[in-house]
């Protein structure tokens, strides 16, 4: 009889080396298809978006890149903008400082594109949404108000008067920007001309106390914590520390070089809260102020006329708009220094907010 064995294991033993022979081809181009997709476009980590004050429109830069990937258009001349905690939507203030938008325009941040207009009060300038993306606040300038917006349904159900100031009746206090409490309690709002900072309980929608801080504040961020809110004084070259267990000032921080005016413009507080950094508009740099010790450590040159700063969500960098260079300067936090400037983002960018991509492949923002 003829013996098969022989025959049968050598073809065995050829079938597996084959099979081990495509695993490996798999497991090898594989590898170089996974870092093709890691450094690819589609995968950024992190995207801010930019309004463009004298370009009636929203620049979306992709962090990884560094540049601009998408140009929304919106109202008349946006300000302001704020994005829901889950990232589906960016809300954009339209001042319409000639021609009267006063509006904030929505954008779905899935296809870049405007899906509502909002009318809210006159002048609109900065915006801040709640931690539950319930709602977002809208301090309007010349109405002397808070419009308070229903996410859900995109219509102003709330308009918060705030004290006027001494002059004509009814004279604004000028709010400018705004900050919501971790917790969703409170809204802090800056008055430019009333040199003060109204806050706003959010379970009532009333102005519960003012607070008196320096001249021309613009700007407010509060620390993750809750604790204390961080408010630029342009006319005054400081800082003021608000605790906001007691809403008195705790420590007033000057970022002016020497003499020269600094003009402290925006704030935005990094995510473990030990550093503020202060954009100063007048001086063209960003102050950088350690929390514990409520100094300046560090002063960063930018672009000429900060007037936005945002910290990616794992606080590596320092996103700061430049009005008049009409670019964006990226500062990394562990060194202080500017280590990229985006440009293309139209003319006169002012606020920055930044989110984390849904398709991002890490925590990290590049």
């Amino acid at each position: 009889m003829h013996d098969d064995r022989g025959w049968f294991w050598t073809s065995m033993i050829r079938k597996r080396d084959n099979n081990l022979m495509q695993c490996w081809l798999f497991r090898c181009l594989a590898l170089p298809l996974l870092v093709a997709l890691a450094c690819s476009p589609v995968a950024a980590q992190c995207t801010a978006y930019v309004p463009t004050h004298k370009s009636n429109s929203v620049a979306v830069i992709d962090t990884m890149l560094d540049r601009v990937i998408a140009v929304i258009p919106v109202q008349i001349q946006p300000l302001a903008v704020a994005i829901t905690p889950n990232g589906a939507f960016a809300y954009v203030t339209n001042s319409g400082w000639v021609f009267g938008s006063d509006s904030v325009s929505v954008i779905d941040t899935s296809s870049n594109t405007v899906v509502a207009t909002i009318p809210v009060g006159s002048f609109p300038v900065g915006v801040a949404i709640t931690p539950n993306g319930a709602f977002a606040y809208v301090a309007n300038f010349n109405s002397n108000s808070v419009s308070v917006i229903d996410t859900a349904t995109n219509t102003v159900t709330t308009t918060v008067p705030l004290p006027a100031v001494v002059g004509p009746p009814s004279a604004s206090g000028g709010p400018w920007g705004l900050a919501i409490t971790p917790n969703g309690t409170f809204v802090y709002v800056t008055n430019v001309n009333a040199n003060d900072v109204s806050v706003i309980d959010t379970a009532t929608n009333t102005v519960t106390a003012v607070v008196s801080v320096g001249n021309g504040p613009v700007a407010a961020a509060i620390t993750p914590s809750g604790a204390f809110a961080y408010v630029t004084n342009q006319s005054s070259n400081n800082v003021s520390v608000i605790s906001t267990a007691t809403n008195n000032v705790v420590a007033t921080i000057p970022v002016a070089s020497g003499s020269y005016n600094s003009g402290p413009y925006a704030v935005a507080i990094t995510p473990n809260g030990a550093f503020a950094y202060v954009a100063n508009a007048a001086a063209s740099t960003v102050s950088v102020i350690d929390t514990a010790t409520s100094t300046v450590i560090a002063t960063v040159p930018v672009g000429t006329v900060p007037h936005g700063v945002a910290i990616t969500p794992d606080g590596a960098f320092a996103y700061v708009t430049n009005e008049y260079s009409s670019t964006v300067s990226v500062i990394n936090t562990a060194t202080n220094t500017v280590v990229d400037t985006v440009t293309g983002v139209a003319v006169a960018p002012e606020g920055v907010a930044i989110m984390h991509s849904r398709n991002a492949l890490t925590s990290s923002c590049r």
